[in-house]
């Protein structure tokens, strides 16, 4: 069938972009990452600021992405609004970020993520296949992993209407477990005296480091800019937790009216989350004590030094015994599947998008006859799939997140130039608290960065490289194009 007999339907609404916003966002990293932070911060007040500086942050770029979205109603998203500030270069080098590390590698993180939840229920998962010398291992867990991608791609192929209802239900799920969590957390743990425990001397930073060979527990007190330090350097765990809201400006060629409902979308779910995420910590800091013992039991190992980093599953042990862990592992892959479900159908549109500007593959910008883009869904199928075999997506994520960081950085900017160059253009929505908080947020941001390149040189420096790498790459489509 022709193109010209396809085109991207609207017919998502106000409701079903929330879900995706927030459903994106919700993966295994709030059940983690707080672990980390307390390894790094040792303060119960530090770790609710850092998670409230991450909701902040989330929430000001999300109400000035409002106003280039109301701008550019258009597929791409996030794409489209770099485009049009920068120019082709940059908005394909941020493509080919997208498509070779910060979405495939999500997808491919989250999909293993929940294979090995599903191991805790059917521990055969966990058996290895083959190995290659001693440091890989291609096990069950990747094959349900694959699976689960081709799954849910396969899914989104027969219509966005598909895509929604999956979206929709394991968002709706997730969110009912994670209030139920907080609300049972919140109710056992205020009947002890953990919270008031964790909140002496709240303000007293420490990074804690466990040397696993020598079985020995170091404590560093933090100070002053050292404080600033750490902060910067941990909340990269937190801020990816909080990632993909903006994974609905992707669809927006299939949002009904896109220059109203993207904008609120935008900050409807990134408010939720932020007030899940905050309460869930307040959690476990009532549940769990801070500090532990890394080889005690799963109250004594704390938050700290909770087993294998599974913050979640120890705080769900104190509520519900022995059973919390099964109960933990089951939403965690309710919240990983709907996670990846919103990935995917989002994902697909962006490269959708590249190929119509011809800096993709020229048959991903094609529609089939459900209208939706399904050569782009299963090129980003497979690369994510061969992600889960490489077992190197943790790697590239992490080069990664820094660049995404930069890009953030340049969209909203790009609020900046497109005011000056397009001064009478139709802004439906215009970015709240322009300029201070549009500026706040770089800023901030910015500092982020700074601290990244000191305290993770090599990481940030592999990410850029990463970026750099499509450069030849674009020059490639150009001169293909011609």
């Amino acid at each position: 069938m022709s193109e010209e007999k396809h085109h991207l339907q609207r017919s998502l609404g106000l409701i079903d972009a929330t879900s995706i916003v927030a459903g994106s966002m919700i993966g295994s990293g709030i059940f983690v990452v707080t672990t980390f932070m307390a390894r790094d911060l040792g303060s119960a007040a530090w770790i609710l600021v850092t998670w409230l500086i991450t909701g902040l942050l989330t929430m000001s770029a999300a109400l000035s992405y409002g106003e280039l979205a109301g701008m550019m109603p258009n597929a791409g998203g996030q794409y489209v609004y770099i485009q049009r500030a920068y120019g082709r270069l940059v908005s394909f080098l941020y493509g080919w970020t997208v498509f070779t590390v910060i979405q495939t590698g999500v997808i491919a993180a989250v999909a293993v993520t929940f294979a090995n939840y599903a191991a805790v229920f059917f521990p055969i998962l966990e058996n290895k296949i083959f190995t290659v010398g001693k440091t890989y291992a291609f096990t069950n867990s990747q094959v349900l992993a694959m699976f689960s991608i081709v799954l849910l791609t396969y899914i989104n192929t027969k219509g966005v209407k598909n895509g929604k209802v999956i979206q929709l239900v394991f968002t709706s799920a997730k969110l009912i477990a994670l209030f139920a969590l907080i609300i049972f957390g919140l109710y056992i743990g205020f009947h002890t005296d953990t919270f008031s425990t964790n909140f002496n001397n709240m303000w007293e930073a420490k990074k804690t480091v466990f040397d696993e060979a020598t079985q020995t527990v170091t404590v560093t007190k933090l100070t002053g800019i050292a404080i600033v330090g750490a902060i910067g350097a941990t909340i990269i765990n937190s801020l990816f937790s909080s990632d993909a809201w903006n994974n609905v400006t992707f669809i927006a060629a299939e949002i009904k009216d896109p220059k109203k409902n993207i904008p609120r979308s935008l900050f409807l779910g990134t408010l939720i989350v932020t007030i899940i995420y905050i309460l869930a910590n307040i959690a476990y800091l009532a549940l769990l004590p801070l500090n532990g013992n890394p080889n005690g039991t799963i109250v004594e190992s704390g938050i700290m030094f909770a087993n294998q980093n599974r913050v979640g599953a120890a705080a769900a042990n104190v509520i519900m015994g022995n059973i919390g862990v099964f109960v933990m592992a089951g939403l965690i892959m309710v919240s990983t599947f709907g996670c990846n479900s919103g990935l995917i159908l989002s994902g697909g549109r962006l490269f959708y998008a590249m190929a119509k500007d011809s800096l993709f593959f020229k048959k991903a910008g094609e529609l089939n006859h459900h209208d939706v883009p399904e050569k782009a869904l299963w090129l980003q199928c497979i690369w994510a799939c061969l992600l889960c075999i490489s077992g190197k997506y943790g790697d590239l994520l992490t080069y990664a997140t820094f660049a995404s960081l930069l890009f953030y950085i340049l969209t909203i900017y790009g609020i900046f130039i497109l005011r000056k160059k397009e001064p009478d253009a139709e802004r439906p929505y215009k970015a709240f608290g322009y300029p201070l908080i549009p500026i706040l947020y770089l800023v901030v941001t910015a500092g982020i960065c700074l601290t990244l390149l000191i305290y993770d040189t090599l990481n940030t420096g592999l990410g850029l490289v990463i970026v750099a790498l499509g450069i030849p790459v674009y020059y490639w489509f150009m001169n293909k194009k011609e």
